[in-house]
């Protein structure tokens, strides 16, 4: 007798949560902005500070520097994929920036700021390297310049939002947003690493129950800004047509990139394994760490939630093109195989 092949709900909503969780926040902003904004009753500011640091001690905590050694000598890989994360996604934002003039000049600012903070964000982690495997790619490799990507995240990020908001006339101060950075990111991701041998057993247990945590604290930061923003009738000045240009400019950036980082792998001729894992590292972008350093980097400023729409876009996008692209070239191996 065939086994049916159909999804559950339960299922549904296991692989598919967040991405839900992420939806409701946002309509809870919208039907409830008061309790989320800046003074409400939620506390939004110091919540949002706490969390911030709880969730870069849980990323410390959960990385597994134990098992990224095996993929630490591939030194072309890395080289590719830190180029792509930390220069050409950057400098492909700065050209997104100077040659899309009428698409800015026809929405707010803190969409353009949204942009550039999209293509300085360090690639995501869990996702890169499960996409990785199920594709029969160079997993311990995806492993390593996943973390090492989100490590060098937590300074090189805000600093390459310094460098392209100066180049493009905006300035921010950078020494009192370092202090802070390390404070509330660096120091707690330092402190969870070094716990991670004395707790390693007692986390790798409950994996599940602390990606829910980060989650629910994700999920809350993202309410609160977009609380911010209703508040301040943000959306009630741009309207639907900032959604879908947003979207458009997402769709473009992703399938540019992506065609850029499969072009680059042929031409460095990278073995197939190789070329699997620069691809999903390359394209990808953390929300996980991009929600809290945006609140740390632009949070004061109250078009926060136009900022984290672009990254909010892509995130949905990436999941669904490379959860594809990831079974079909499982197919295509296992062909080859």
């Amino acid at each position: 007798m065939a086994t049916s092949s159909a999804i559950t709900p339960a299922a549904w909503l296991r692989s598919n949560g967040f991405l839900l969780g992420l939806v409701l926040a946002v309509v809870a902003a919208f039907l409830f902005p008061g309790p989320g904004a800046r003074g409400g009753a939620l506390q939004p500011e110091l919540v949002n500070n706490g969390g911030i640091a709880l969730i870069l001690f849980l990323q410390g905590l959960s990385l597994a520097i134990e098992k990224i050694r095996s993929g630490a000598a591939n030194w072309r890989l890395h080289l590719v994929i830190q180029a792509f994360t930390f220069v050409v996604f950057p400098l492909v934002g700065l050209l997104l920036d100077w040659t899309v003039p009428h698409f800015w000049r026809g929405q707010p600012e803190a969409i353009r700021q949204g942009f550039l903070y999209l293509c300085v964000l360090p690639s995501t982690i869990s996702t890169s390297v499960v996409l990785t495997a199920v594709a029969r790619g160079n997993t311990a490799g995806a492993l390593f310049n996943a973390a090492f990507s989100n490590i060098l995240g937590v300074i090189v990020t805000p600093l390459l939002v310094h460098v392209l908001m100066q180049s493009t006339g905006q300035h921010q101060p950078f020494g009192p947003l370092l202090l802070k950075i390390t404070l509330l990111t660096l120091l707690p991701f330092g402190i969870g690493m070094a716990l991670r041998p004395r707790l390693k057993d007692f986390v790798d247990r409950n994996k599940v129950w602390i990606t829910r945590i980060s989650n629910a604290v994700i999920l809350f930061i993202v309410y609160s800004a977009f609380c911010d923003s209703v508040k301040e009738n943000i959306w009630q000045k741009y309207g639907a047509g900032l959604t879908l240009a947003t979207t458009a400019v997402v769709v473009v950036l992703f399938t540019g990139m992506s065609l850029l980082v499969g072009l680059s792998c042929k031409l460095l001729k990278l073995d197939r394994p190789d070329s699997i894992a620069a691809y999903f590292c390359s394209v990808k972008k953390t929300l996980a760490m991009g929600v809290p350093l945006a609140m740390l980097i632009f949070g004061k400023n109250s078009d926060i939630s136009l900022i984290l729409l672009p990254i909010m876009f892509y995130h949905p996008l990436q999941l669904l093109v490379n959860g594809l692209l990831a079974n079909r070239w499982a197919r295509e191996g296992v062909g080859e195989g």
